[in-house]
């Protein structure tokens, strides 16, 4: 893996975890919020299958290729249905007088948070580490 590489597998994990922690600042945000579907991101790692990148791991040659990162795939909703109350006068009601709560868990969601901060923050030291290589490569080559 090269230099630039790390950077950019560092800065894949800066934008997806990024948006990470927006999605569930949403969903923490609508915890309150009737008839809000809480929201999941898809995430999946970017890792190199093909043939080649498998020679390159047993020692059999040195091909280049995409050595992993992370990427962004959407978000779907949550199926999970949020408790029914009777609230006839409310103005999200539907025709039988009945609202659903959020199916958000702050809870859960605050450990997502956590979880994508701390990634965020990982990625954040990949690119100060490969800052600082490239950096010190500099000063050698003088």
């Amino acid at each position: 893996m090269g230099l630039m590489n790390s950077f950019q597998i560092g800065r894949q994990g800066l934008e997806v975890h990024g948006k990470r922690i927006e999605i569930a600042a949403k969903n923490i945000a609508n915890v309150d919020t009737p008839n809000y579907t809480r929201k999941i991101p898809i995430i999946s790692s970017m890792q190199d299958q093909s043939f080649a990148s498998v020679l390159s791991s047993m020692g059999i040659g040195n091909f280049s290729s995409n050595m992993g990162g992370v990427s962004f795939d959407g978000i779907v909703e949550d199926p999970t249905p949020g408790i029914k109350i009777y609230k006839p006068g409310h103005p999200d009601a539907d025709k039988d007088g009945y609202i659903r709560t959020s199916n958000t868990n702050a809870m859960v969601e605050v450990a997502d948070a956590t979880m994508a901060q701390r990634a965020y923050e990982a990625s954040l030291g990949i690119m100060s580490i490969s800052k600082a290589m490239a950096i010190s490569s500099l000063e050698i080559g003088k």
